[in-house]
Order: structure tokens, then C-alpha cells, then sequence
């Protein structure tokens, strides 16, 4: 099974975003490759999404409100994570966390969070809306605020991340 076909699993009583669906499309190569390319930067810029066509983005992609959202073309994302409008996964520029934010497997990001730098966010992490990251975060934990505050939590994201494909 394709990264298209995990994403689409994830999309249980609703569609999945039109721009998601050319950009895994293209993923999976094929004649169509340059026509899916064209039709994800279209569709794409139509919501305000920052995002590349090339980012590592792990299968069981769930995108919620797609709109507003920026993604680093360079940062790392794994399987079965949530994303909602407003995000950002940036880059710092300077200083002990230079570089681009990794995140795990099973993370929920909530609305209008920003996560900058080079930390590492672990499996099964909730990280609540409007919440600025720049720290490394272990896993089973939850994060919330600026300065965010890590509170440990076994079964951090039980109940927020739902339909979630099998690990590859």
C-alpha cells in the first residue's frame, strides 16, 4: 500500500485535501508525475499552504482545516501525525538549535503551534494549540504554551489520533 492509500485511511467521513492527494501522488512517480507537481503547487498556494513538494513526510498524513499551514522543506515528520491550520515547522538560523525540527510517529499538532529548530519531537506527543516548541520533547508527553511546558503522559494522543495505519 502507497502513502496516498495510508493518508486515504485517515479520511474516514470526510475528503482528503485535494493538494495532499497530488502531493503523494507525485511521490509515487509515474508518467503523471509533472501534472501532479503542477496541480499540488496550484492547489497548494490556493490555501496558503508553505510546503514542498519534496518534504519527508512519513504515510498516515491527517491534515485538519488545511489552510495557513508552513512546513520547512527540509524537516522530518513520521507516520500517522495530525497537522491542523495554522502550524509552522520552521527552521532556526543561528545558535545551539540551528538546523530543522524531526518529529515522530503518532503527534498531534494543534491549531496555530509553531515548532522551530533543531529539536526532536518524540513518539505519541500531543502538542495543544497555540504552543511554541523550540525544546526537545520525549516521548508519551504532552506540550502546551510559550514557554511550552511538558507534562509526561502515557497515551498522550489516545482519542486524537484516530484511523492510523500500520507502521511501515
Amino acid at each position: 500500500m502507497d502513502k496516498y492509500q495510508q493518508d486515504q485511511m485517515r479520511y474516514v467521513n470526510e475528503k482528503m485535501p485535494r493538494f495532499q492527494k497530488y502531493f503523494r501522488k507525485y511521490q509515487n512517480g509515474g508518467v503523471l508525475r509533472l501534472l501532479y507537481k503542477i496541480l499540488f503547487v496550484l492547489d497548494r498556494n490556493s490555501k496558503c499552504i508553505d510546503l514542498s513538494i519534496d518534504t519527508n513526510i512519513g504515510p498516515g498524513l491527517y491534515i485538519g482545516h488545511p489552510s495557513g499551514i508552513t512546513i520547512n522543506p527540509k524537516a522530518v515528520i513520521g507516520s500517522n501525525c495530525n497537522i491542523h491550520k495554522g502550524i509552522t515547522i520552521g527552521q532556526e538560523n543561528r545558535g545551539k538549535r540551528k538546523g530543522v525540527p524531526i518529529i515522530g510517529n503518532n503527534v498531534w499538532i494543534g491549531i496555530n503551534a509553531t515548532i522551530v529548530g533543531n529539536v526532536r519531537i518524540g513518539n505519541d506527543v500531543l502538542i495543544a494549540s497555540n504552543s511554541f516548541v523550540n525544546v526537545d520533547v520525549p516521548d508519551h508527553s504532552i506540550v502546551l504554551g510559550n514557554p511550552c511546558v511538558i507534562k509526561r503522559c502515557e497515551y498522550a494522543t489516545e482519542g486524537y489520533i484516530n484511523n492510523t495505519v500500520p507502521d511501515c
